[in-house]
C-alpha cells in the first residue's frame, strides 16, 4: 500500500547536511551553473547516489508553497485596454510572463490564461490575484495551478 507522502517544515540548521547540498546541487542545475548531475554533485561534494536517493524528496519551503510557476484564468470583457491592464500589472509586480493564451471574444467576453514566473514578485500570487480582480474589464479571475 502506497502511502500519502507526510511534509514537514524545519529549519534548514537542523537537517543532515546531506539534505542542503542536494537542495544546492538542484539548484545549481536550475540556474544552469552546472550542466550535467555529475558537475552539480561534484560542486557541493556529494555521490550521485545520494543526490538521486533524495532529489524528489528536498525541496526549498518556497518552492513548495506558493510554486515559482502560477497559471492565472481570467474571463476579460471585450473592450480596448483591458489585457493591457493586466500586463502591466504582471510587469509592476516583477513577475515574468511564460505564456498568455487569449480565446475569441464570444458574446463580449474572451478567456484569458497567463503563465508567469513568479518567485520575483514581493507577494504571494493569491495577492497578485486580488491586484488583476479589481482591474477595469476583469470579470472572473482564478488561479489554476502552481507548480
Amino acid at each position: 500500500m502506497s502511502q500519502t507522502p507526510k511534509y514537514f517544515i524545519v529549519d534548514a540548521a537542523v537537517l543532515p547536511e546531506i539534505f542542503l547540498k542536494v537542495a544546492q546541487a538542484k539548484q545549481a542545475l536550475e540556474l544552469h551553473e552546472a550542466s550535467t548531475v555529475n558537475d552539480a554533485v561534484k560542486q557541493v561534494g556529494i555521490s550521485r547516489s545520494a543526490f538521486y536517493k533524495y532529489k524528489d524528496a528536498v525541496r526549498p519551503f518556497n518552492d513548495m508553497m506558493h510554486g515559482r510557476i502560477v497559471t492565472f484564468q481570467m474571463m476579460l470583457r471585450d473592450e480596448p485596454g483591458a489585457l493591457s491592464g493586466i500586463l502591466n500589472i504582471f510587469a509592476a509586480s516583477g513577475a515574468n510572463i511564460l505564456t498568455i493564451h487569449q480565446t475569441i471574444p464570444t458574446n463580449g467576453v474572451a478567456a484569458v490564461t497567463v503563465a508567469a514566473e513568479t518567485s520575483a514578485v514581493g507577494t504571494v500570487p493569491e495577492e497578485l490575484a486580488v491586484q488583476l480582480q479589481g482591474q477595469p474589464g476583469v470579470i472572473k479571475m482564478e488561479i489554476l495551478a502552481g507548480q
